[in-house]
């Protein structure tokens, strides 16, 4: 992949780099020739697509933990830092109801840390900050949610994911009080999919390890309908968005990065899809036991539509069949990387 006229030669940090999203956006970068820094705890599960995708050797790989505000503070200044993408959470649902005090922590001052870190480092840098469209309270209506709806999550992972961006309203306007060269924008992505996502409890890893052993689908709600997205797509609107920010403080503001509204799918929708693809088994079954979740979630688009020229490129079936060739291929005994990039190439391409 050709250096980006953009991005070489920038310096990017991205806090939770070896998280999912974090490790695709971590390889997207390098490969436009930004100088990248990964600041994150190790990865959480085994497989990892950050090992997967040989990261380390790529990146300015350290661990550190963002809610210990010394050593961030450490790493931050001995950094001329251009861009910020801040991925770091803990971003599972049935987590927070497990990990309660955790999931506030890491997700709220954990982002309190670093915007405070930057706010004395005294940087110009913009800062995308990724939190989720779980963030908005929801009446369990086929409403599509917009930016200046009311806030409000119900369960711990979305009412911390909530309080999450009034941290970030509260620090855009001291930014601006201190007249800080620092500008700051939040990014509400839908539900992502992706090859290289092992995480427990998520629908595709879930479908994917269910084919690989031969053992029928669990699912927790059917019936739910979440704004589904391949993970390239919040990725470019994030890189869409920074690039906007950098130019202009204008865009200092919360966006949604969903897909169109006909693109809204049941979960069930989603494993229907899937077995087209990879055929395996599975028999419906709802847990009247599990732990609350919203229903129907959907998201309009408009305003990264309108203001930033930002739009989708892969519909539900592109997404679901790049989803499932990427573990069939690694499964397989195919190069993740290779797999990878080559999605990356071809989204750009589309």
């Amino acid at each position: 992949m050709a250096v980006n006229s953009f991005w070489g030669k920038k310096n990017v940090l991205i806090t939770g780099h070896t998280g999912f999203k974090g490790s695709w956006l971590a390889l997207w970068l390098s490969e436009m020739g930004a100088n990248v820094y990964g600041y994150a705890l190790e990865p959480d599960t085994n497989p990892s697509i950050f090992d997967q995708l040989k990261l380390k050797d790529k990146i300015n790989h350290s661990t550190g933990n963002i809610c210990d505000f010394k050593n961030l503070k450490k790493y931050i200044d001995n950094i001329k830092i251009d861009f910020v993408f801040h991925l770091a959470a803990q971003s599972l649902v049935l987590r927070g109801y497990k990990d309660t005090l955790n999931t506030w922590n890491t997700n709220v001052m954990g982002t309190a840390n670093l915007l405070e870190a930057l706010r004395q480092s005294n940087h110009a840098c913009v800062v995308i900050a990724i939190t989720t469209d779980k963030v908005y309270r929801n009446n369990e209506s086929s409403y599509a949610f917009r930016e200046n709806d009311h806030l409000g999550g119900i369960d711990p992972y979305s009412a911390s994911k909530s309080g999450t961006e009034l941290v970030i309203d509260s620090y855009r306007s001291l930014f601006n009080q201190d007249n800080l060269p620092i500008r700051i924008a939040s990014a509400r992505a839908g539900n992502v999919i992706g090859g290289g996502d092992w995480c427990q409890n998520r629908l595709l890893p879930d479908i994917i390890r269910a084919n690989i052993n031969n053992i029928p689908i669990i699912t927790r709600n059917p019936n739910a309908v979440r704004p589904w997205q391949h993970v390239l797509e919040p990725l470019s609107g994030y890189l869409h968005l920074a690039k906007k920010l950098k130019n202009s403080g204008k865009y200092a503001s919360a966006y949604n990065f969903g897909p169109y509204s006909d693109d809204n799918r049941t979960v069930e929708n989603v494993i229907q899809a899937a077995l087209e693809i990879w055929p395996g088994i599975y028999h419906e079954n709802i847990n009247s036991s599990a732990p609350y979740e919203s229903g129907i979630l959907k998201l309009t688009i408009d305003k990264a539509n309108t203001e930033l020229g930002w739009y989708p490129k892969w519909r539900f079936i592109t997404a679901i069949t790049k989803t499932i060739d990427w573990y069939q291929q690694v499964h397989n005994g195919a190069n993740p990387i290779e797999i990878t990039l080559n999605q990356i190439k071809s989204y750009t391409a589309a």
